[in-house]
């Protein structure tokens, strides 16, 4: 008796099932989308600023150390790529003046934050632009 060659219907059957079940597995994959910062330092005071930006994560790790002198005026902007989960923190220092932010990264995919220096405070915003 000659082995049983299935139909194309049948063929085509298989190759969705197998298809899906590829699907479904890459679905189950435990690995996520790293978060970031997009970052803006305005300095409005009437001198330049020396400001320093750190960006730690949950486990202490620092994604970003950097010092960068910002004119009187001018804004700098930073983006950071962070972990995929947890707390990270956002420290903008400069010779007199300090800044934080902090958000959750199981929870935003992309955050936004802004430092405003001037001549007599700090001001700081952020928020979640991509939620996960």
């Amino acid at each position: 008796m000659p082995p049983h060659t299935p139909s194309g219907s049948t063929r085509r059957t298989l190759l969705l099932g197998g298809a899906a079940l590829a699907s479904a597995l890459a679905g189950c994959s435990s690995t996520r989308d790293p978060g970031r910062l997009d970052l803006t330092v305005s300095n409005d005071t009437a001198d330049p600023v020396d400001a320093r930006v750190t960006v730690t994560g949950p486990d202490g790790e620092t994604y970003e150390e950097e010092t960068d002198r910002i004119d009187a005026g001018v804004a700098r902007a930073f983006e950071v790529v962070v972990g995929e989960s947890g707390r990270h923190e956002l420290t903008v220092t400069g010779d007199d003046w300090s800044g934080s932010l902090a958000w959750n990264a199981d929870d935003c995919l992309l955050y936004d934050g802004q430092v405003r220096v001037t001549e007599t405070a700090v001001e700081t915003a952020g928020e979640c632009i991509d939620s996960r």
